[in-house]
């Protein structure tokens, strides 16, 4: 009876074991079609060598995959296994033909690929030989990608499952990522797509003109994020253009009062690669939604001979949300250069307008620019107020008596904005507290006044007219200005 026990229980135990492994292998191999995707195929190799092919996979899933032992059929006839390898939500799994096909990156599996400049038909299927996703697989040529410049062939949205033409493009940009020999490769291996069109987020640095020998700003914005939790960022720059000076954080990923720790470097301590990283610290994790400014960047432009200038995204730029990175379209900038010496205001002068209550500028004309003028408000900002080609301006917008105005101006060329030079002036014909211009200070001031008593410059009952010292508020200084001029007559 004692053995018959121990052989019951030992049955039992060996019948568990059994269901675990059948169940463990359900979880690690079974998947359902697209949820694990071919994302990206380099079937024209790279400029450096055209054998160098290699081609990603995505996961749009929340889940680690296991991908032991999951097949590439090309063409029925070739197998490409991987022996073994985990993909991580939302993250991206390298198949490169050797190590170097993509130098700057390490591959997740190293296949010997051989991707027919013709076309192929892909078809990506797990252990259990169950089709996951598929490309082209009617054969014929590839939906997309260049022999000639080696572009690659990405995916537009990796949640589409359908295997058409219309969700692949030939890419337009390089992440960072380089061949064999240090060439450009154009495509973005274990990054969004350049040709990315699908959901989720964006991160986009700011095109802008930069003046030499001016400090430039690039502000770094994200869109459209959800459950954001922290970010890492290669911005990659020419150190012969740009030289680092700052980043700054923004307060987006801290909106809700929660800290943050952010951290910024020249990599290695060189010019050229800037390192970037911020991440909420709340644990558990939690993010944030929404669109905001995220950083900005300061650089001082050298003295070049170039005209424009690029800023990119790196290989190893991500977003991430509380459970892992998420695809993000990256988009760099390009700055526009020139020297501002050639667009400096000259002869900058200001005077009263030929009508009362006005005020006008004049300046010396440059060749082929456009100009910018702005105005000083009460709240101590400077508001454009006019963009032309006249190298005038007259301001006869409610003007007020024995106020002092201040004005920028500067010039605009090729898409280069020189350096803004200030003036200031006062309009002086007219009775400080005259604000139905009557040219008497009367009841009737009084009376309009105090239909605009109490309000603010943003608020609708605003009247700058009646706001006799330029504070952004009618008050009872306005009225003493009344009070104390009550009865003249201009």
């Amino acid at each position: 009876m004692e053995n018959l026990k121990k052989f019951l229980t030992l049955t039992a135990l060996v019948c568990l074991a059994s269901s675990i492994l059948i169940v463990k292998g359900v979880t690690s191999f079974a998947a359902g079609f697209g949820s694990i995707v071919i994302n990206e195929v380099a079937w024209a190799g790279t400029s450096d060598d055209s054998n160098d092919e290699w081609i990603e996979l995505y996961n749009p899933t929340s889940q680690e995959v296991d991908l032991s032992e999951w097949f590439i059929e090309d063409d029925v006839a070739t197998k490409y296994t991987i022996t073994s390898g985990k993909i991580a939500p939302h993250g991206y799994f390298l198949i490169e033909d050797n190590e170097d096909a993509v130098s700057n990156l390490t591959a997740n599996a190293i296949i010997g690929l051989s991707l027919a400049n013709a076309g192929d038909a892909l078809v990506l299927k797990d252990s259990a030989g169950v089709t996951v996703d598929s490309v082209n697989a009617s054969g014929g040529a590839w939906y997309a990608g260049n022999g000639t410049s080696k572009a690659t062939m990405e995916r537009i949205d990796p949640l589409v499952k359908v295997d058409s033409a219309a969700n692949w493009a030939t890419a337009v940009a390089s992440n960072g990522a380089v061949g064999i020999n240090g060439g450009s490769i154009l495509g973005t291996p274990g990054g969004a797509n350049s040709a990315y069109a699908g959901h989720g987020p964006e991160v986009v640095l700011s095109g802008v003109t930069a003046s030499i020998g001016e400090n430039v700003t690039v502000s770094v914005d994200a869109k459209d994020t959800v459950d954001l939790y922290g970010y890492g960022f290669e911005i990659n720059y020419d150190p012969s253009v740009l030289s680092y000076v700052s980043a700054v954080e923004s307060s987006f990923l801290k909106s809700d009062g929660k800290e943050t720790s952010f951290n910024a470097a020249l990599q290695n301590g060189l010019e050229g690669t800037l390192i970037i990283g911020d991440a909420r610290l709340v644990n558990p994790p939690s993010g944030v939604d929404g669109s905001g400014k995220l950083l900005d960047l300061v650089f001082n432009v050298k003295n070049t001979d170039l005209k424009t200038t690029n800023l990119s995204f790196g290989v190893t730029s991500f977003l991430a949300d509380t459970t892992g990175d998420m695809v993000t379209k990256l988009t760099g900038a390009t700055l526009n250069i020139g020297s501002s010496v050639a667009l400096d205001i000259t002869n900058l002068k200001i005077s009263t307008g030929e009508e009362r209550y006005s005020l006008g500028l004049t300046w010396d004309a440059i060749a082929g620019a456009t100009y910018v003028v702005k105005k000083k408000g009460v709240n101590g900002a400077y508001n454009i107020i006019k963009e032309g080609s006249d190298n005038f301006y007259i301001d006869n917008s409610k003007i007020v008596t024995s106020v002092e105005y201040s004005y920028q101006v500067f010039a605009v060329k090729d898409g280069i904005s020189g350096q803004a030079f200030s003036t200031a002036g006062t309009e002086t014909r007219g009775l400080k507290g005259d604000s139905d211009r009557s040219d008497r200070i009367d009841g009737k001031d009084i009376e309009k006044l105090a239909r605009s008593f109490g309000s603010e410059s943003a608020d609708e009952e605003y009247d700058a007219l009646k706001d006799f010292n330029y504070d952004g508020i009618i008050d009872g200084a306005d009225l003493i200005i009344i009070g104390a001029n009550f009865g003249l007559k201009y």
